[in-house]
């Protein structure tokens, strides 16, 4: 080192002893995430239903339909299901709307697949849902007595939990049909996407409760030997639900009681087929500190409950064009463009501005998913880019499969798909 270089400041110690030249702090690299091959997913005839759940507004309905589309096309018999409210999964699938019986879907032949799958899709509706139940596994007048009962009209179309436990049955009518060789079920938004996962449990410790229990007293006894227990708590229950109420709950549960057993067994036997081999849950999220916090809950609780996990979709990036010039470059670069003037030198700078806007959106989006990795390393992700607008129609929900499908280094940058932005070397 010559006399003109300058020294390194030496750092003192707490004692004051010279601790020697601070060394330049090294940025660690991000984690890695591993990669998730949807492509292979959907094309192993061993996986049999797929389950989308996530936030409300990160795009779970298209990623639902895009990959539904794109089983299709890689000659899977599918149908997609949704539970979502919003009913938005009719419209990109070019269809004028989605009911309770599965509507087939009309994939153009030019796709240039040359694959003889059938995509098909429907949304649930609780209360047919409930009633077709009710048909099946009654007699004619013990169905038409429960059918008409007013506290069940109230029960099978806004009682809460009615819509993920119907969801169950619906999903376990689908799979025991044998006619789909993959379902999709697009699952409610936020936390209630895995409330149907509790369908089995809920429904137990209500068939099992002791309000349940004294109502059907008088049905299983004989009303002339029902207790003077029950009849004290009877009036009692009436004086603060009103009588009526109280005969409609009361003959309701009667007439239900012999298809308790039922709805147990069937509710735990999906179950139990959301656990086995041939299931697998997708999360999706946003690259936004609210959507990736309950994408982490998600996961939390799919490990917990011993659910398959396929791994997080991160959708709506915003991956620059390059990522051979950096933010605080590019910003350097226009100024010195508009400074030095002349023809183009706005648009240019404009178009480095730009950039380096892109570059730092990228940059936070990146950050938000490594703390995600950070926290899960094992959860493999599949970066999404934003569109330019929605996706309402099959061609958009084919530009999305590629995306969600595509080999992981295909990308304009060669930034892998599990990535925003290229991990930065140690």
């Amino acid at each position: 080192m010559t006399a003109a270089e300058p020294q390194p400041a030496a750092e003192q110690t707490a004692g004051g002893s010279p601790r020697g030249p601070r060394q330049p702090r090294v940025a660690r690299p991000g984690p890695l995430a591993p990669p998730m091959d949807l492509q292979a997913l959907i094309e192993d005839r061993a996986t049999r239903i797929l389950v989308c759940c996530g936030a409300g507004g990160v795009g779970k309905t298209t990623t639902s339909a895009a990959l539904a589309l794109a089983a299709a096309e890689a000659g899977r018999t599918v149908v997609v299901l949704t539970i979502d409210p919003a009913r938005r999964l009719a419209q990109s699938l070019g269809l004028v709307e989605l009911d309770n019986e599965p509507r087939q879907v009309h994939i153009p032949g030019d796709a240039g697949t040359g694959a003889e799958g059938e995509l098909h899709a429907m949304m649930l509706d609780m209360k047919r849902t409930f009633d077709d139940v009710v048909a099946a596994h009654s007699t004619p007048e013990r169905a038409q007595a429960i059918l008409d009962n007013p506290f069940y009209q109230t029960l099978s179309s806004s009682f809460s939990g009615t819509q993920e436990y119907m969801a169950m049955e619906k999903l376990g009518q689908l799979r025991a049909s044998d006619q789909w060789d993959l379902i999709i079920v697009d699952t409610p938004p936020s936390r209630s996407a895995l409330d149907f996962l509790d369908a089995p449990n809920r429904m137990s410790r209500f068939l099992d409760g002791a309000m349940i229990r004294l109502l059907t007293a008088p049905s299983r006894t004989g009303l002339k030997i029902a207790s003077a227990g029950f009849m004290f708590f009877s009036r009692i229950i009436s004086k603060i639900l009103g009588g009526q109420l109280l005969r409609d709950i009361s003959a309701f549960v009667a007439a239900l009681d012999t298809m308790f057993g039922g709805f147990r067994e069937r509710a735990t036997a999906t179950y139990e087929l959301l656990r086995r081999p041939g299931t697998w849950f997708v999360v999706v999220a946003t690259p936004e500190p609210d959507a990736l916090r309950e994408a982490s809950y998600f996961v939390d609780r799919l490990s917990s409950e011993g659910m398959p996990l396929a791994g997080l979709v991160l959708n709506r990036t915003h991956p620059p064009a390059t990522t051979t010039l950096s933010a605080t470059r590019a910003e350097g670069a226009a100024e010195e463009v508009a400074d030095a003037g002349g023809p183009g030198a706005e648009i240019a700078a404009a178009a480095l501005r730009v950039h380096a806007e892109r570059m730092a959106l990228a940059g936070r989006e990146q950050h938000l998913a490594d703390r995600f990795t950070s926290a899960h390393p094992e959860v493999a992700v599949r970066a999404v880019p934003a569109t330019a607008g929605d996706v309402h129609d099959l061609d958009g929900l084919r530009v999305m499969g590629e995306q969600l499908t595509g080999p992981d280094g295909d990308t304009p940058t060669g930034t892998p798909r599990t990535r925003v932005l290229p991990a930065r070397r140690s």
